[in-house]
């Protein structure tokens, strides 16, 4: 199987983000073309070689530069963790984005400490899926795909080696 060097610097991987944008888009286009089974199914195995090689306790970067969205299950799980209420919960952590949703407020996240969640146990649904590369219908949600390029290096990898295994011609 052809493979890509893997990159972990997080500042080559933003510069590569900006650099590669037009690719990536047309990619994109490509992507929604092929098979979407097949391609979940190769994602699948890249995302599985990149989680075991790259260790999220080391970069963060999610918690760093990304809202996440949180449902009620996620805030009735992190208020019995934190022993408040909820009304107190979402004075001090949470807010409506300007999509209407609900999210955990302050960058970076307010539960991080030393790269790691001090919530691990109890963090919200979108945490525990990040960066959502295991997820059937990969072809289907290519926009957050190509958005999480540039913070994530698992993302970043796995994308990059699928456009080398599909011989993807810039």
């Amino acid at each position: 199987m052809l493979s890509h060097d893997m990159i972990k610097d997080l500042v080559k991987i933003q510069q590569l983000g900006n650099l590669n944008e037009n690719e990536n888009f047309r990619f994109r286009s490509y992507l929604k073309m092929q098979d979407p089974d097949r391609i979940d199914i190769i994602v699948n195995g890249l995302y599985q070689k990149y989680t075991s090689a790259i260790d999220c306790t080391t970069c963060a970067n999610c918690c760093i530069v990304l809202q996440t969205l949180i449902s009620k299950k996620d805030i009735k799980r992190i208020i019995r963790s934190l022993n408040m209420s909820a009304e107190e919960f979402m004075r001090e952590y949470s807010e409506i984005n300007m999509e209407g949703d609900r999210v955990l407020k302050d960058l970076p996240c307010r539960f991080l400490e030393n790269k790691k969640c001090a919530i691990y146990r109890d963090r919200p649904y979108e945490c525990r899926s990040y960066p959502h590369m295991h997820k059937k219908g990969f072809t289907y949600r290519l926009l957050g795909v190509i958005d999480n390029y540039s913070v994530c290096p698992i993302v970043f990898n796995v994308y990059e080696e699928l456009k080398v295994i599909l011989r993807f011609k810039n």
